[in-house]
């Protein structure tokens, strides 16, 4: 029977065939990347695990289900099924809003991506395929990029849909080539993944800002390994689902605009992942949190006698996390410019526990927040989207009632940037030991750690022979 990918539209061809293509040589910085993205994910995962909030929503849909030789989830006894091991993997890694990230005219996380790859891979593995971690981290590359290069000029957000529709994508292309998909097959599940309905971005805002949105990307990767197993069945596919008139992706959900791909699929997004170090927050405000508590000294015990704040930061920053009035939860807190700076400057520091009630009811921290004025700086909007710079620049000054004022400290590059990369590994690093150490005994730590923290010893690892010792 003649292939049918040739009647497909070209963005989903494209995206196959680069899928497809077993050839392409991934540089040495791809592949370093790529392992400190996992490892740091899954510390971000086994720090999820502590929050009652995320641990609620994990295991089977039925309790007590255990799969025969099913996927082993982290610091945990759950055996599940691909599908649901993927939403509990990708919901762990996502939790905290402290997985790695990607900042474009579309942003998003695409670790998100390693629910559906890790679970699938493990499950691949426990049923006689030899599936080894180096194998893992090229799909990683080809799955962030994937994300990347899609999120680069098309900005998802503005239409109203939640980024983690490019998780859904890429998990649904990586999971079916996983599964020995040829290129019909992969068509067939990408284009359903187009199709498929979009999360809005409901839950991300005021007055509706909640806690979907840190299961919202285990929910995207788990239904891309569901639609790939689809079409792994022979599910058929929809060859012009973005450009079919009045119908398609494109018409409907996309003011009719087709995609812009400003470069070839390759390794550039891992390349220049943003890793989050130090504090689980908002990207944005990554830098702003570094200035605040770099201002601590020279503000505590001082807060009464503040007059004003000044936020200088970019257009980016501004859309999203500039936020006044109520705060209701953790979801909400997180993503607010000026909460993650009051907190900076009244602890001098910042952790997930300082987005509870317990600390949010410091009645300081919102006259902090109402002392506040955010600023556009034009060039640090410019910088922000410009390909070489790619900076997350923000700035802050305070004045004094008595007419003095602090410097102005300003950060370009968080510490995860690849231009502080040098300076972030150490601490990527104890974060990951960090993680360890809240999830296993000593025994099991040093296990973990043996085989996790060289990088040529990690990738010759079978996935489930670290999932086994991942698991409790």
């Amino acid at each position: 029977m003649e292939s049918i990918s040739k009647l497909y539209d070209p963005e989903l061809i494209a995206l196959a065939d680069y899928v497809l293509d077993d050839g392409l040589i991934f540089s040495p910085l791809a592949y370093e990347t790529a392992y400190y993205a996992f490892i740091d994910s899954l510390g971000c995962a086994l720090l999820a695990l502590e929050h009652a909030a995320c641990a609620r929503v994990l295991g089977p849909i039925v309790p007590g289900t255990q799969v025969p030789n099913g996927v082993k989830i982290p610091g945990t006894t759950y055996q599940l099924d691909p599908v649901q091991a993927a939403f509990n993997i990708g919901t762990m890694i996502r939790w905290l809003d402290f997985n790695d990230t990607w900042l474009a005219a579309e942003w998003g996380h695409p670790s998100d991506n390693l629910g559906g790859i890790l679970a699938v891979t493990d499950y691949l593995c426990r049923h006689g395929k030899a599936i080894y971690i180096k194998d893992l981290f090229t799909a990683m590359i080809k799955a962030y990029e994937i994300q990347g290069i899609l999120a680069l000029e098309n900005s998802f957000n503005r239409v109203g849909l939640d980024h983690v529709v490019l998780v859904k994508v890429a998990t649904t292309a990586i999971v079916t080539k996983l599964l020995g998909g040829n290129k019909d097959q992969i068509l067939a599940a990408l284009s359903n993944a187009w199709i498929d309905g979009q999360s809005l971005r409901t839950y991300r805002h005021a007055p509706n800002t909640g806690s979907r949105k840190s299961w919202a990307a285990g929910d995207a990767t788990s239904r891309g390994v569901w639609l790939a197993w689809m079409a792994m069945r022979g599910e058929m596919g929809y060859p012009s689902a973005l450009r079919a008139k009045q119908w398609g992706f494109y018409d409907v959900l996309f003011k009719s605009n087709a995609f812009s791909i400003p470069r070839k699929y390759g390794h550039y997004v891992m390349e220049n992942i943003l890793f989050k170090i130090a504090f689980p927050a908002e990207f944005h405000a990554q830098t702003a949190i570094e200035a605040a508590i770099k201002l601590y000294p020279q503000v505590k015990n001082q807060w009464e006698n503040i007059d004003k704040i000044i936020l200088t930061t970019h257009e980016s920053a501004i859309r999203i996390i500039n936020k006044t009035g109520v705060l209701y939860n953790p979801a909400d807190r997180d993503h607010c410019l000026q909460y993650i700076v009051a907190i900076g400057l009244l602890y001098g520091e910042l952790t997930a526990e300082h987005y509870e009630e317990s600390t949010a009811k410091d009645p300081r921290i919102d006259e902090l927040r109402n002392k506040m004025i955010v600023e556009e700086d034009k060039l640090f909007s410019q910088d922000y989207l410009d390909p070489e710079k790619r900076s997350i620049a923000n700035a802050i000054e305070i004045y004094f009632k008595n007419g003095t004022k602090t410097d102005k400290i300003h950060v370009d590059y968080p510490l995860g940037h690849r231009q502080r990369r040098q300076e972030a590994t150490p601490l990527l690093i104890r974060k990951f030991k960090n993680a360890l150490k809240n999830s296993y005994a000593a025994e099991k730590i040093e296990e973990l750690e043996n085989n996790c923290l060289t990088q040529a010893k990690l990738e010759t690892l079978k996935i489930a022979e670290l999932m086994d010792m991942l698991a409790k």
